[in-house]
C-alpha cells in the first residue's frame, strides 16, 4: 500500500532528524523517537536495545549522514516500512576515503504522541568499512 504524501514527508523529517548529530547527542528527543521496545540489527551485526542505543549514539562522534532511495511503504493506517540508502561522512578521515554506505530500513508505528520507530536495521554495501 502507498503511503500517502504526508506520511512520507513526516517520516523522511524523523529519518533526517535521526541522522543529524544534535538529534544522535539529546536523549530526551531519542527517548520521544524511539519506542521503548525499540531494537536495532546494526550493520555491524550488533543487536541494540534503546537503553544500548541511546549509550551507544552518547559515545558517537559527529558525522554527516545523509540519505537517498528513501521509500515509504504503509503496512496499515499506523505502521509504515521506512527502506532509503545512507552515506556516513567521518570528519578528520583521509582525504580520498569514501564515505560509509548502507542500506537501511525502519519500522515506524503511529502511536498517541505521534510516529516512534520501534525497530531498525542496517545493511553495510560491499566495499565500505563498516560502522555500527
Amino acid at each position: 500500500m502507498m503511503a500517502p504524501q504526508e506520511i512520507v514527508e513526516a517520516l523522511h523529517a524523523l529519518e533526517l532528524e535521526l541522522l543529524a548529530p544534535a538529534t544522535r547527542q539529546n536523549p530526551e528527543r531519542l527517548q520521544a523517537i524511539l519506542a521503548d521496545h525499540f531494537r536495532e540489527f546494526g550493520s555491524s551485526g550488533r543487536v541494540y536495545s534503546k537503553s544500548e542505543i541511546l549509550a551507544e549514539l552518547a559515545q558517537e562522534l559527529p558525522a554527516s549522514i545523509t540519505l537517498s532511495h528513501f521509500e515509504v511503504m504503509l503496512l496499515s493506517p499506523d505502521v509504515a516500512l521506512v527502506t532509503y540508502e545512507s552515506q556516513r561522512h567521518q570528519p578528520g578521515l583521509s582525504p580520498g576515503l569514501s564515505p560509509v554506505r548502507a542500506r537501511r530500513s525502519s519500522l515506524w508505528m503511529l502511536e498517541s504522541a505521534g510516529w516512534q520507530i520501534v525497530f531498525h536495521q542496517g545493511t553495510a554495501i560491499p566495499g565500505t568499512a563498516i560502522s555500527g
